[in-house]
């Protein structure tokens, strides 16, 4: 996990250059990430992800794929929304300016994810059963299902993101 402030702060996840995937905990096993026999890979099938989001079919859920660019990205819950840090000076600055960035963000199509509870954020190339070896956060969402929307914002001249915010439409 790549810390860029106070230690336990923020926490921010890296990949290895392939998108990144929120996989619930409760199917993690059947996540192969870039592993197997197949033709196609899970991971093949995460870049296949055109734009900001996108759903992919785990076991009996759906996980949540960060997709565009390879951004560090951290999960804010006081803002309901995964940061992914394209372009800043500083962590203080960019997280300053998340705020006013949900505000005035011009959103994408929202897309509806059910979510059985806790999440894992993780490179997309690892299989879920060995995250372990990778830069990964635990994210504890409340059961039901989401609204997911995706924007890139500018908020100052050096400063580029893109926010992925989740809204809780229905709880279980």
């Amino acid at each position: 996990m790549v810390r860029y402030a106070e230690p336990g702060v923020v926490e921010w996840v890296e990949s290895g250059g392939g998108p990144l995937i929120a996989v619930p905990e409760t199917v993690l096993p059947f996540w192969a990430g870039a592993d197997g026999e197949e033709t196609a890979s899970d991971y093949d099938r995460a870049c296949e992800v055109d734009g900001h989001v996108g759903l992919l079919p785990v076991g009996d859920c759906t996980a949540l794929v960060l997709g565009d660019e390879p951004a560090s990205t951290a999960y804010l819950p006081d803002h309901g929304a995964f940061v992914r840090w394209c372009a800043g000076d500083s962590e203080d600055e960019l997280l300053a300016s998340v705020p006013a960035a949900i505000r005035t963000a011009e959103w994408g199509t929202e897309v509806n994810w059910e979510v059985p509870g806790t999440v894992l954020l993780f490179d997309a190339a690892w299989p879920g059963t060995d995250t372990s070896g990778t830069d990964h956060v635990r994210i504890a969402l409340e059961p039901g299902r989401y609204a997911v929307r995706a924007a890139r914002v500018q908020p100052g001249p050096e400063t580029w993101l893109d926010l992925v915010h989740l809204r809780l439409l229905a709880p279980r």
